[in-house]
This record gives C-alpha cells, structure tokens and sequence, in this order.
C-alpha cells in the first residue's frame, strides 16, 4: 500500500503543468520592430505559400500586413484563449478523498487504538451539462474566430486606404509639377509682353499668384505622400524605412469591377459579413447558456463509498456508501435562468441591429460605388476633350496661328482638367473600398487567404 500511494502521487505530479517565465522587453520588442523588413525570410516563405507573383501590389501588401500587423497578432491571440475555454469547459469534476483518523482506547485487546477510515465523493453531473458547457464554449469560440476574421478584413481596409492615399499623393505630386511648368511659361511670357507694353502688370501678378499657388499645393503634395507612406508602414506593420525605395504597383487602382454590385453577392454579403456571423454566434451562444442554467436545476449527485478497519479483537472490514443530493428546496436556479433568458433576447436585438447596419452599408455603399464611377466617367470624357484641345493648341502654335502664351494657357488648363479627373478617379477608388468593406466578398479575400491571415503566427 505504501508504495501505491507513492506511486499514484507521483502520477498526479507528472500530469501537472509547471510554469515558465517569459519576460517582455520593450528594448527587445522595439528592436524586433525595427528590424521589420519586406526581405524576411519567414515572409517570403509565407508570401510564396500565398502565391505572391513578385509585384508589391494590394495583394501583396496586404499579405505582408497579414504577417507582420500586431493588431491582428492580438485578435489570434484573444481567438487561442477564447479557443481554451473549451478545454474548461470540458472537463469532468475530480473526485476527493477524506481521512478522518479516529482513537478508540476502548476496543479490548486492541493493540492499535487508531481507526483511519477513508471517504471518497465521487461527483456525478446530471442532466448533460458538461455537454451543454462545450456547447456554449464552441459557440463563444466561433464567435471569437468571427471576430478574428473581421479584425482581418479591418487590416485589409486599412491597407487599401493606405496604399491609395500614397498613389493619390504621388499622382497629384505629378501633376502639379506639370502644372507648375505650364504656369510657369505663361508667367515668363506674360513678362515678356510686359516688357514689350502687350500686357499689364496685373496679368503679370495673377500668373505669378496662380504659379505660387501651384507651388504650395505641389509642396503639400509631397508631404501627404511621406505621410501616406508612413500610414501605409503603420498598417504594415514595419517601420517606414522597410518602404524605403519599394516598387509600388498602383495598377488596382486603375479599374473599377462591377462584380460587387450583382443582387446575388448582395444577398451572400448579408449573410457571411464577419459582424453578421459573429453576432449569430453570440446568439447560439447565449441560448446554450440558457439551456445550461435551465440544467442546473437539477441537482448534482455525490457518491460517498468509504473504508475503515479494526484490527485486534474487533478487527473487521468497515464499508459504508454515502450518497448527497442537494434539495432544491429553496433555491431553482431561477435567478440564473431569468438573466440567461434576458442576455438570449439581448443577443437576439444585437444580432438585428448587426444584420441592419449591414444592409443599411451595404446598399449605401453600392449607391455611392454607382455615382462616384458616373462621375468618373465624366470627368475621363472632360479630359479627353481637354487632350484634344490642348493638340489643337500645340498645332497651331507649331503653325503660328497662335502664340506661345496660348499654348501655355492651354497646358495649364489640361493640367488642371487632368487634376479633376484624378480626383473623381480616387473619389470612385474610395467608394470601391467602401463597397469592397461592406461586402467582403470571397471574391476580394479568398477563403483560403482568410485561413492563412488567421493561422499566421510571427516567428
């Protein structure tokens, strides 16, 4: 017996989980971060699972942000713990056992007046809780993963508006300086013809107001273009010297699908948008959590066995078996019940307010996606008639049907006609993300590349 006792102690010792420290450094971790780079091994490992074609694209980016983007390392990690409270959830009650030594010096011709009988309880959980807990806790998992899955569409997003903020800075950039140039010939041929008494300095002053003018915008061009590069690192999650001299491919910017807007992808959308699931997980959650309370009214059972032996005179084998209920008498869970009822139809409401704003995103945004691309369209034929204009120009000063200063005004204004039509361009590019957000179409996120953003883990 001694050596049973030894042995199953030793047992219940190496079941046991020991703990290990892992300290967190800010220097460490800092240094970590900085050493981010678009070179990294392990990424370009990880690019190449998810078939990355060579160009720094939205696809590409996007899947660097998948590896690197510590907010979306976090919601993994609410996911694994979430995901561990079903191993909680699982488990079954451990029995116990009592020793209760006794002295009875009254026992004649006893030679040993200690007793030491053992009591064992051995809980019995009634009515499938244990079942209904691993319901609840897989339901609160799949809503954990919904919620992971939004998190990477959120990513996706921010990647999205990062990218096209840089290509819109950098375009306008361009054109600027194309209009800067343009201006900059009126402005010296306007003072050519002040010299020579066939213009006013008014005009003069004018050209020179719209030359600076250009000039301030070109120069807060510039700077939007360092600061969209430096959001677009934060939604990387590199520093901005890991963007350093990068070959940007701005080409899914050039063009506009019309796939998002079928009835069909709008009726899927309503359906498999993250926060759409997710809030139907909640709710299948909270009813397995109604229907565990509900199961707590009835009592678990606690049997007792127990041993003791006499020796001596008297000795025998002393066996006995216990059994507890606990009466629900005064108390049956109806507390518990009520709250778990009203946290249901709470789930419930949540779940309609969810399922409503979507639809409400939804179709305002294919609203949107429609007449900013209208828009667009107008603002394209506008500029290819400037481009027309702005040929006939340089064809007749190459004439000499008109002058130079002619020729300068019309660059100048196809400068800025080609301005506006960047804008409505990436006026309608915004409103695409928009409609891409609130579809979240397996069309723009392959479900495997979804699986692949939530499993990643940074090594």
């Amino acid at each position: 017996m001694k050596f049973f006792w030894t042995i199953l102690f030793a047992a219940l010792l190496a079941g046991c989980a020991t703990y290990h420290p892992d300290p967190l450094s800010p220097e460490t971790t800092a240094g970590n971060f900085q050493a981010r780079s678009l070179t990294n091994e392990d990424l370009c490992a990880f690019l190449d699972t998810n078939h990355f074609d060579g160009k720094w694209d939205l696809s590409a980016l996007t899947l660097v942000a998948f590896y690197y983007q510590p907010a979306l390392a976090e919601a993994r990690a609410q996911w694994a713990a979430v995901r561990a409270a079903e191993i909680t959830a699982g488990a079954r009650p451990n029995p116990s056992v009592s020793v209760t030594p006794a002295y009875d010096s009254q026992i004649p011709d006893n030679p040993s007046p200690w007793i030491v009988p053992l009591t064992f309880d051995i809980p019995i959980e009634t009515a499938g809780k244990r079942g209904k807990r691993i319901a609840e806790a897989k339901d609160e998992s799949e809503a954990a993963r919904w919620d992971l899955i939004g998190q990477i569409w959120e990513t996706r997003s921010h990647v999205r508006t990062a990218l096209l903020n840089l290509y819109a800075a950098q375009r306008e950039e361009s054109l600027l300086a194309r209009q800067e140039m343009a201006q900059s010939n009126v402005m010296r041929l306007l003072e050519g013809q002040l010299s020579l008494g066939s213009a006013s300095s008014y005009d003069v002053t004018q050209a020179r107001v719209a030359l600076e003018t250009t000039q301030l915008a070109r120069e807060d061009a510039i700077g939007q273009a360092n600061q969209s590069l430096a959001q677009l690192a934060g939604a990387l999650g590199v520093p901005m010297g890991a963007l350093e001299d990068a070959p940007f491919d701005f080409d899914d910017f050039t063009h506009f699908p019309d796939n998002l807007t079928a009835p069909g992808i709008r009726a899927r959308a309503l359906y498999n948008r993250a926060d759409v699931r997710g809030a139907l997980a909640d709710y299948a959650a909270s009813q397995a959590a109604l229907q565990l309370e509900i199961a707590r009214q009835y009592p678990d059972v606690h049997l007792g066995p127990g041993y003791a032996w006499n020796n001596g005179n008297a000795g025998d084998n002393q066996w006995s078996l216990g059994l507890t209920v606990t009466l629900p008498v005064l108390d049956q869970n109806q507390g518990p019940i009520a709250e778990a009822k009203a946290r249901r139809a709470q789930a419930a409401a949540h779940f309609l307010t969810v399922q409503t704003t979507a639809i409400t995103e939804i179709d305002s945004a294919i609203a949107g996606y429609d007449a900013a691309r209208k828009k667009a369209a107008v603002a394209g034929t506008l500029l290819e008639d400037l481009q027309k204009q702005l040929r006939s120009a340089r064809a007749q000063a190459q004439a000499g049907e008109i002058d130079g200063l002619a020729r300068a005004n019309a660059e100048a204004e196809y400068a800025t006609g080609a301005q506006a039509q960047t804008q409505a361009l990436i006026q309608a590019q915004q409103a695409l993300g928009d409609l891409e957000n609130a579809m979240q179409s397996p069309s723009i996120l392959p479900p495997e590349t979804v699986d692949a953003a939530a499993n990643q883990q940074i090594k």
